[in-house]
């Protein structure tokens, strides 16, 4: 009558030491969202051709294992207190955390941006979340 608690107790001790298992094969992710305003001063100076210009020369040799991208309309708030609207893109890249390769292409995608096309910023989110593929 001793084995089933000893086993118990074993087994017990062996889960409890174990790696968390994800439900549904869900694993840890990253997901970085980015914001590319389309505008330099008053007018629309990333058109779409010229943003698949960019997706084909900077974003997806960067990013090589994929992307999402699409277009929005954002308005934000500038420093004189008026409003602005402005159309713009929307990039999405999710990636295992740490990544520092992930990390390091998204910086220069981000620093190309603002250099090309003389951007003051664009906004970047990051987000944990699980996924399944």
């Amino acid at each position: 009558m001793r084995f089933p608690g000893r086993f118990f107790l074993l087994t017990g001790f062996a889960l409890a030491c174990a790696p968390a298992v994800q439900p549904n094969g869900m694993q840890s992710v990253v997901t970085d969202r980015l914001y590319f305003g389309r505008k330099t001063a008053d007018s629309l100076s990333v058109t779409d051709s010229v943003w698949t210009v960019f997706l084909n020369e900077v974003v997806s040799p960067g990013l090589p294992s994929g992307f999402s991208f699409w277009v929005a309309e954002g308005e934000w708030r500038g420093s004189d207190g008026r409003s602005h609207q402005e159309p713009s893109f929307v990039l999405e890249v999710v990636h295992p955390p740490r990544s520092a390769s992930v990390d390091s292409a998204i910086l220069g995608i981000i620093a190309e941006y603002k250099r090309r096309f003389r951007q003051q910023s664009v906004l970047r989110v990051v987000t944990g979340a699980r996924a399944s593929f």
